[in-house]
């Protein structure tokens, strides 16, 4: 079956036959994986800063992920296990298929010619700035990528980082590799260094974004911030996705994600997010132990053979 187009020219429900089909899957670091998906429909029109919406199988929830890359046949997305449904999907393995793939959403980076631009990305946030980078690049900045984790071992996409920027910057909380510090900590060198920053594109949780934004709203730097708030159906209808920037309200899977980060009420999104924690987290103890359950059947079955 050829794809369907559904609500405009660049949304596409991947109703092809194969399409969702998980091509290869690998661990970049504890709870990460990296899945190349088939969808052509969707890695023809992707664009840098665009995500689709996901639901591995079919009692999942769907969710929001960023298209890392692809080619003209598949796309990369990157997944953390966090929750049940990420969890769902880290279980399964090449050769199975994603339910429901829907894409590409929201509005791409807007890409030109600044100068000296700085990408800077924590944690699962090296995923959305990976093609940001590279589109940048490619118009013919200067990137200087700033890369942040917890610590060595959560530290993902480095090199592919460092082959579509100028230069890379990496920090760790623990020091592990790298500046010891936060992002800012980097950022703020970077600015020392180079009075003439153009723009700031910040990517990674709602804290480290907004302390992005402290850092370069005294400075005057333009920053853009990719948000991620909790997000239903990628359509606006549900409202879900709601944020609050420069006193209005937006809907971030169509009006973004991506927003001036200076106009962003980052205390009232992370509430939000915040919103349905203790139940997350009571679904995903409810699955793991799903999971261990099933473990103790295949070893029990397994010591019987």
């Amino acid at each position: 079956m050829s794809a369907t187009a559904v609500g405009g020219p660049a949304l596409r429900w991947e109703l092809r036959e194969g399409t969702g089909e998980i091509l290869d899957k690998r661990l970049l670091a504890p709870g990460i994986h990296r899945y190349a998906v088939r969808a052509p429909e969707i890695a023809k029109a992707r664009q840098a800063g665009q995500f689709v919406i996901v639901r591995p199988r079919p009692d999942a929830e769907r969710i929001p992920l960023t298209i890392a890359g692809g080619d003209e046949d598949s796309i990369i997305l990157i997944v953390q296990e966090v929750g049940k449904t990420t969890a769902m999907m880290a279980d399964m393995t090449a050769g199975e298929s994603l339910t429901d793939l829907c894409g590409p959403l929201g509005r791409p980076t807007h890409i030109e010619k600044l100068g000296s631009v700085a990408v800077v990305a924590g944690g699962i946030g090296a995923a959305p700035a990976l093609p940001i980078a590279a589109a940048l690049r490619r118009a013919g900045n200067r990137v200087t990528a700033i890369l942040g984790a917890r610590s060595r071992e959560l530290l993902i996409l480095e090199q592919e980082l460092r082959s579509v920027s100028d230069r890379l910057v990496i920090t760790t909380d623990d020091g592990s590799v790298g500046l010891r510090g936060f992002v800012t900590t980097a950022l703020e060198q970077l600015i020392e260094a180079d009075p003439g920053l153009a723009q700031v594109f910040a990517v990674g949780p709602a804290l480290m974004m907004q302390k992005v934004c402290e850092v370069t709203r005294p400075r005057r730097i333009p920053t853009v911030v990719s948000l991620n708030t909790i997000m239903i159906d990628g359509t606006g209808m549900c409202g879900g996705c709601r944020a609050s920037v420069g006193g209005q309200t937006r809907f971030v899977c169509v009006d973004g994600p991506e927003f001036d980060g200076h106009e962003v009420d980052f205390a009232l999104m992370i509430r939000r997010q915040a919103m349905y924690a203790g139940q997350e987290r009571m679904v995903y103890q409810a699955y793991q132990e799903q999971r261990r359950c099933r473990l103790q059947r295949h070893a029990a079955a397994g010591s019987l053979a």
